[in-house]
């Protein structure tokens, strides 16, 4: 029998090598405080996902006629 190479990834955080499986509960990060830091970074808005800029008024657009 041959065992599979676990898969490793870094952490996003930090940047430590994480094995990517039922030992690491927190993968892809590889700890509590990494995973609450990145969800503190979302919830200030540090990161977000690109988009279509919003369209409001001061774009020229208008729902009125």
């Amino acid at each position: 029998m041959s065992q599979e190479k676990p898969t490793i990834v870094n952490c996003p955080q930090c940047g430590i090598p994480v094995v990517w499986g039922d030992v690491s509960p927190f993968r892809p990060f590889c700890s509590k405080k990494c995973q609450l830091i990145d969800l503190g970074e979302w919830a200030d808005e540090e990161k977000r996902i690109a988009g279509a800029p919003d369209m409001s008024d001061s774009d020229g657009w208008s729902e009125d006629n």
